[in-house]
């Protein structure tokens, strides 16, 4: 015959084990939103294998967008008298910068080590908040930790590269 603490036991596991399901889910999709923000930045930079690569000179900054020329480093790739780069801390007027050209438009991200921690920034601060969640939510503190580190690390590698 079941007894109350047998039946408080079950109930005990059964809370713990909704709580693992709902903090790992939760945490899997922030990885998984900061990967997919990323991504969409960081496929050029990585994946530079027939895209076109050169150089852009910013010559004006309005809101959140540079413009520049482009000079064409890589075969096949034409000079533009105007490219557009996204406006960050990063990007100043009069400086020149390794681009790689979004194919089908006349947008450029950063390329090279720096360009490629930028374009991971969105993964490292996904990294971050899914250690609180990893922390609190599942209580694997050492994990936490990792995640944690991994995140500083890679932030604090885009900003010293920029």
């Amino acid at each position: 015959m079941p007894t109350a603490v047998m039946s408080s036991q079950g109930a005990v596991s059964a809370l713990r084990f909704g709580r693992v399901a709902a903090m790992g889910t939760v945490a899997t999709l922030i990885l998984i939103a900061g990967v997919w923000a990323s991504w969409g930045t960081a496929q050029h930079v990585m994946l530079t294998k027939g895209r076109e690569s050169g150089t852009v000179t910013v010559t004006r900054c309005a809101g959140d967008v540079c413009t520049g020329s482009y000079t064409p480093v890589s075969r096949g790739s034409q000079p533009r008298d105007r490219v557009s780069i996204e406006h960050t801390a990063a990007v100043r007027k009069g400086q020149t910068y390794t681009v790689v050209v979004k194919p089908g438009s006349d947008d450029v991200v950063r390329s090279g080590p720096a360009g490629v921690l930028y374009a991971w920034v969105p993964l490292g601060g996904a990294l971050l908040l899914a250690s609180v969640v990893v922390a609190g939510g599942l209580r694997h503190t050492r994990a936490a930790w990792a995640l944690a580190g991994t995140g500083i690390a890679l932030l604090t590698g885009a900003f010293l590269t920029m």
